[in-house]
């Protein structure tokens, strides 16, 4: 069950980034076929390949795991951005948002 979630979620990452298995294996330093074997349920990423894969996916490992975020990179994108602001720009922000929830 767990090579199952594990596989999927690389894979819907994956996606969301926009590479490619084998871009994504050839960067990580990896054989080419290293995320289809995982995505594959062939084989599985030792704890290092883990935080490595997670750094270039640009997401924590708990954000991996966190399936109720859909787009946990553009998250901490907007977060960043978000720090960066003053409280009275983040009201306005927050009002949209809610706003936008509400239609």
């Amino acid at each position: 069950m767990f090579e199952e979630f594990l596989a999927r979620r690389l894979s819907e990452l994956r996606l969301a980034k926009g590479v490619s298995a084998r871009k994504m294996s050839k960067a990580l330093g990896q054989n080419p076929n290293h995320i289809n074997r995982i995505e594959n349920r062939t084989a599985m990423p030792s704890m290092y390949s883990f935080f490595y894969i997670c750094d270039y996916l640009g997401v924590s490992p708990k954000e991996f795991f966190d399936t109720e975020t859909d787009n946990p990179t553009l998250v901490n994108e907007f977060v960043t951005v978000l720090k960066q602001l003053d409280e009275a720009s983040i009201k306005n922000l927050l009002a949209v948002a809610q706003n936008m929830i509400n239609k």
